[in-house]
């Protein structure tokens, strides 16, 4: 899905930018990546810290589309979002790659191996070190 569909099936609005609802979403997003950060990885681990590792990257997206004006309703949004709004296609296919993988555990009861649910938690920490430097959290 594109950002023009997005916008044309009103998944996508104009927001006013909420400092205080910015702020929240990063504290929340901070305290889900200490949670996550906290627990050995096994197989039955992953199947709850790969869903709660995404959700805190999903915050700090959603706080970046706030900054910008918008708010999204829909996690394909964020893709389109962060490759034609941030410029940053690579960043979208990244999400977007680990959206699926949390789909298909949460809505399709899909296992994971242990060396894949590292990789995916890699993946996502790695992604929310480039939000929170678009955000203006951290310096590059």
């Amino acid at each position: 899905m594109d950002w023009k569909e997005c916008w044309d099936k009103r998944i996508v609005k104009d927001a006013r930018k909420d400092e205080n609802l910015i702020k929240s979403l990063i504290e929340m997003s901070s305290i889900k990546e200490k949670i996550v950060n906290s627990v050995e990885i096994d197989e039955n681990s992953a199947l709850v810290y790969i869903p709660t590792a995404y959700d805190s990257l999903r915050e700090l997206i959603e706080a970046l589309a706030l900054k910008k004006g918008f708010k999204i309703y829909n996690h394909e949004c964020y893709t389109a979002f962060l490759k034609e709004i941030i410029n940053e296609p690579r960043l979208g296919e990244e999400f977007d790659k680990v959206r699926i993988v949390r789909n298909s555990i949460n809505y399709y009861g899909k296992r994971i191996s242990i060396e894949d649910a590292r990789k995916v938690i890699n993946s996502i920490t790695l992604l929310r070190k480039k939000i929170k430097i678009l955000l203006g959290e951290i310096k590059k």
